[in-house]
């Protein structure tokens, strides 16, 4: 069979779509683009947001169209809210929960059976099943994805994540540092250590409750081990929680030479009132001691978050206030998210629902604000010298450039054409002169 992928939200949601393609391939079957013509079409969906329901449902819609006789499976997140709220959609196939992902050449195969049989569409019931399969690397860049937590027992009042993703589970470093090693094995010399609350790694293993209890020390010894690992140059960690930021966690952190000074702690809001309304547990002023220690202990870390505008009953004194907090801040990049009401959450019966209207202007001031803090951060890096793991040959304004990142996740593109075979030079590290800039967000670098 010939299966298109579409994955649409989080990173954890990519390392899984990438267990996913192995799966099948494991099994005979062919991976084509999503754009191709295919036997059946997997949609990996998200349902952070009203909108990332909407475009669930529209990319699902439209692999019904581009083959009415496919297969057509809708795996992840969207599912399982759908089926606690009793959604179904006639275009829809197969509905994969995320525990039954594992299962889903198995699950593809019986709904193709069944369809071929008497053309009656099957939607499973939710199962059981844990993430037991080999990792494999990311396909688009030379870096890889390693999920080795799931779960979230944080209920800020605006998520269904919790809802949806379930209970804490966690890796061991056994088998965490087994998928690195093959990793290294495939050529792969970056790797993201993501999850879906990584600072709750290894909560499951002991009888605390909360992560701030274990102080990090779990996910340190597993960073430790991972960077034991011959070939692989950097680690990158995904999302962390601001209040295991402390001292001697980061500390710590600093003493792993491959870990990247690049940080990513959703903020939410630089308001406290707000703060306490969506029960994130800290204040600003707590979070803004977070970055001092970041700072204290790595040279211009790459500090990005993500914010959202419009929660119920943000005035506009709260949302200049986060607005200037994050100029305060000092922010590589934001993340900007309008507030979505997302039906089960405690955030969805609060009083004080603002008009969508209002949540677009204050979505397109925050968005100028993080472009001019993206560009007044890259300005530390001109007339520098940079080491860039190159990933792709990319077009920018007519010209072919080799684009790659640099240990703090910025873009650098190099001119191509000054190469020969420059298509080799993708997966390679090299380092280059920072001279300006190609276009917005993206640096220009010059050989030695």
């Amino acid at each position: 069979m010939r299966v298109g992928f579409l994955t649409l939200g989080c990173k954890v949601n990519s390392y899984e779509t990438e267990k996913m393609k192995a799966q099948f391939e494991e099994a005979g079957h062919t991976i084509v683009a999503f754009t191709e013509q295919a036997d059946v079409y997997v949609i990996n969906t998200c349902t952070v947001t009203n909108i990332a329901d909407r475009k669930s449902r529209k990319m699902l819609h439209r692999a019904r169209r581009a083959n009415p006789k496919a297969i057509v499976v809708a795996a992840g997140c969207y599912v399982d809210s759908a089926k606690k709220k009793g959604e179904v959609d006639e275009v829809i196939d197969l509905f994969i929960t995320n525990a039954e992902k594992p299962r889903l050449v198995e699950k593809v195969l019986a709904a193709k059976e069944q369809k071929d049989a008497s053309g009656l569409r099957e939607i499973t019931e939710s199962g059981g099943g844990n993430q037991s399969m080999e990792q494999v690397l990311d396909r688009k860049h030379t870096r890889a994805y390693l999920k080795v937590q799931d779960g979230c027992n944080q209920y800020c009042t605006y998520c269904i994540i919790p809802y949806v993703r379930g209970p804490l589970k966690s890796k061991t470093e056994e088998e965490a540092a087994g998928e690195v090693e093959a990793l290294a094995a495939a050529g792969i010399h970056e790797v993201v250590v993501t999850g879906i609350h990584l600072s709750s790694y290894g909560v499951d293993f002991t009888e605390k409750k909360s992560f701030l209890e274990l102080e990090g020390k779990p996910l340190l010894l597993l960073l430790k081990r991972i960077a034991q690992t011959d070939g692989i140059d950097r680690i990158r960690l995904g999302s962390l929680e601001p209040r295991i930021i402390t001292e001697e966690f980061t500390k710590e952190l600093s003493e792993i030479p491959k870990i990247c000074p690049h940080f990513h702690l959703s903020l939410q809001s630089g308001c406290d009132e707000t703060l306490s309304r969506m029960n994130r547990h800290y204040t600003a002023k707590e979070y803004l001691d977070k970055l001092a220690i970041l700072r204290k202990y790595f040279d211009y870390p790459a500090i990005t978050t993500d914010i959202i505008v419009g929660f119920p009953q943000e005035t506009e004194e709260e949302f200049y206030t986060t607005l200037s907090f994050a100029k305060k801040a000092g922010f590589a990049k934001i993340h900007v998210f309008k507030y979505s009401r997302r039906q089960g959450t405690m955030a969805d019966a609060m009083e004080g629902q603002l008009e969508e209207g209002i949540k677009a202007e204050r979505s397109d001031i925050l968005l100028n604000t993080g472009k001019d803090l993206e560009k007044i951060y890259q300005k530390n890096f001109l007339e520098k010298e940079e080491d860039v793991l190159f990933e792709e040959i990319t077009e920018i304004q007519g010209k072919n450039y080799l684009v790659g990142y640099n240990e703090r996740y910025v873009r650098i593109g190099v001119p191509a054409a000054e190469l020969e075979n420059a298509e080799k030079m993708c997966n390679t590290t090299c380092r280059v002169h920072i001279s300006g800039w190609i276009t917005d967000g993206i640096l220009h670098g010059k050989w030695f």
